[in-house]
């Protein structure tokens, strides 16, 4: 006669499902991108006179460095303070050579003195190739 299990001592392993739990988990925190890498608060002035670049044509060791109307300065949005974005420039011309693209990104109503601070910061490192973003459609008004 076949002998009747033991309801009692049967138990579940969870551990196969915990594992594959975790790998999903790893897996959209590495694809995520946790945030946008501009501030979104900056205008841009109109452009349509200028180059057009894309994304894809930028080498990898572009900076760019945005100047909110406020005088806030900021890279992948992160407030910098003076010596901060002297520090992150140094460390980039240390890794790139001092010809890396620097792309300043300011808002159409940021004050003149706000951003001519951003160009001594990059000058007194000694990075001199500096640009400036602008969009090529029409801003709505």
């Amino acid at each position: 006669m076949a002998k009747k299990p033991n309801l009692e001592d049967a138990a579940l392993d969870m551990t196969p499902m915990i594992d594959v739990v975790f790998q999903l988990i790893i897996f959209f925190v590495v694809t995520l991108k946790m945030s946008d890498d501009k501030d979104d608060t900056i205008k841009l002035e109109d452009g349509k006179h200028g180059i057009v670049l894309t994304q894809e044509e930028l080498p990898p060791s572009q900076l760019t460095i945005d100047v909110a109307k406020t005088g806030r300065v900021s890279i992948s949005n992160i407030t910098l303070t003076d010596k901060m974005l002297a520090d992150k420039i140094k460390e980039r011309k240390n890794k790139y050579g001092s010809d890396f693209p620097c792309m300043i990104r300011a808002d159409h109503r940021t004050p003149h003195k706000y951003v001519a601070n951003v160009m001594n910061v990059c000058a007194a490192v000694g990075v001199w190739k500096l640009s400036f973003v602008a969009i090529q459609e029409h801003k709505a008004k």
